[in-house]
């Protein structure tokens, strides 16, 4: 390795997180502030909660259901009839 073109290395580089969990890492930095770490991210902690319950499937078929339902209601509607314009001569 050429010497002087490598960062510092140190081995007790100190992680500071947001919620106040902090742990010792080796970086080229000497200390490392982050917003969300592994006590406090939902993931890692159990406490993640899925917005899509449905399945993709359900979603479809519940579209066609309600495209049917908008078909039918408009197809139950009488069409007004065109009034024609006569030329005069």
């Amino acid at each position: 390795m050429k010497q002087g073109i490598h960062p510092t290395y140190y081995n007790n580089c100190q992680v500071t997180c947001a919620c106040g969990n902090s742990f010792t890492t080796g970086s080229t930095l000497k200390e490392i502030k982050v917003e969300i770490c592994s006590k406090c991210h939902p993931f890692f902690t159990g406490e993640q909660s899925f917005a899509d319950t449905k399945g993709r499937i359900e979603k479809f078929k519940e579209k066609v259901a309600k495209g049917k339902a908008y078909k039918s209601k408009k197809g139950k509607k009488t069409k007004k009839s065109k009034k024609t314009k006569t030329k005069k001569l």
